[in-house]
């Protein structure tokens, strides 16, 4: 069998796909011991590693399946798969947790699954309503649809569902939403999420200097995270033993060039190193070199999902694919940005290079589905064959009266 009859789809993305699964299996090789020895006392970093390998497999087994699938069978399941995950968010906010644990598998992050159906259920919706993109009442249906998932989301993680968020806000732009309703709402969420990191700041610092701190937590249970990380980003302590410190001494010591693969000294130091600051360990390995490189991977993949949703016929796969490689991109972009000091830590994973989870999983699932698209694209757009000559009839003279 041919491999164009197993991996069906855009080749380019297969081949970047590849490399940043390769990309992923050294790094994580490289940084995955400290983790390894301080939460699983039971466990070693080569288990550790093969368990990795496990999901990375799995995940190819699933965009491989998943992108031999009939792209419109997506649509059908993002309704119950929609509101199947928001009940699940609902029971885990009740509950108080992100994840659960499966017998077996590990934890489940149930907003990972949450980010695919709901990108799913956008497009299916601007699908059944092209007509009526331009009309204020579906703009605002739209709006109703992300919120939920983003409120259940956000009380447990901030990033999370403002990476939900901002990536649906752009699909919408992309499947012709009124334009002056979506710039009037992308000014008013800016300033909103300004004004909270600023109150969630200043609220922080003056707890450091109380005698009796704020009980945030029973407001806004992440509350005090956010207000640490941000205070951590605005006022680093170079003094002070953190990841961001860390991160940023093995930038420094990787230069241009880097110091080769498995040569790293701070992911020894790093409990985080194998998953939110990864991208800081390729860098100190890779150098410079390597993290532009890891960069324009990224770049290019969402440049080919960019041209595929334009060359896609389909209504519903052009917004998919626009989604969920939106998505991706943006989650690598925060990443990379945490690990150089850009932003503040979010606790983003590096889209198929970080430790495999959920995370890793479900994003390669969204790859199978993008997959899925591309083939239906490259199918419809091949030539068809030429027809075959048909026998010449000589015309019939007009009988003679």
């Amino acid at each position: 069998m041919k491999l164009t009859n197993i991996f069906r789809g855009d080749r380019t993305l297969w081949v970047l796909f590849l490399l940043l699964t390769i990309v992923s299996l050294v790094e994580v090789y490289s940084s995955i011991g400290l983790y390894a020895y301080t939460e699983y006392a039971s466990k070693t970093p080569s288990s550790l590693f093969l368990r990795h390998m496990a999901i990375v497999a799995a995940t190819w087994v699933a965009a491989v399946f998943l992108s031999r699938v009939d792209y419109r069978y997506f649509s059908r399941f993002a309704l119950l798969g929609y509101w199947a995950s928001a009940v699940i968010l609902i029971v885990m906010l009740a509950l108080g947790s992100r994840w659960f644990r499966v017998p077996g598998i590990g934890q489940f992050q149930p907003s990972e699954v949450a980010k695919l159906f709901l990108v799913l259920f956008i497009a299916r919706m601007m699908t059944f309503k092209k007509d009526q993109m331009g009309d204020l009442g579906t703009f605002l249906q739209l709006l109703i649809y992300i919120g939920v998932v983003v409120v259940l989301v956000l009380p447990q993680n901030f990033s999370t569902a403002a990476l939900i968020f901002l990536s649906c806000f752009l699909m919408m732009l992309f499947g012709g939403v009124n334009r002056r309703w979506w710039w009037r709402l992308f000014l008013v969420g800016l300033v909103a999420v300004v004004a909270g990191l600023a109150i969630t700041y200043y609220r922080y610092d003056r707890s450091l200097y109380a005698d009796n701190q704020p009980q945030t937590a029973q407001v806004l249970e992440r509350a005090e995270t956010w207000g640490h990380r941000v205070h951590s980003w605005i006022n680093p302590n170079p003094d002070e033993l953190t990841q961001e410190n860390m991160a940023r001494m093995a930038i420094a010591r990787g230069g241009l060039l880097g110091k080769g693969p498995g040569n790293t000294i701070h992911a020894r130091l790093m409990t985080q190193a194998h998953n939110d600051f990864i991208y800081a360990i390729i860098l100190e390995e890779f150098g410079l070199v390597g993290g532009v490189g890891v960069f324009l991977l990224y770049s290019f993949f969402y440049f080919r999902c960019v041209r595929l949703a334009r060359r896609c016929r389909g209504r519903f796969g052009a917004l998919t694919v626009a989604g969920l490689g939106t998505m991706i991109y943006i989650q690598a972009l925060v990443n990379m940005s945490v690990a150089v000091g850009v932003l503040p830590v979010t606790g983003q994973t590096l889209p198929f290079i970080s430790y495999g989870g959920t995370a890793y999983l479900f994003l390669g699932c969204g790859f199978g589905i993008i997959q899925s698209i591309a083939a239906d694209t490259n199918s419809e757009t091949e030539p068809l064959p030429a027809p075959s000559p048909e026998p010449q009839v000589e015309p019939q003279k007009p009988p003679e009266e």
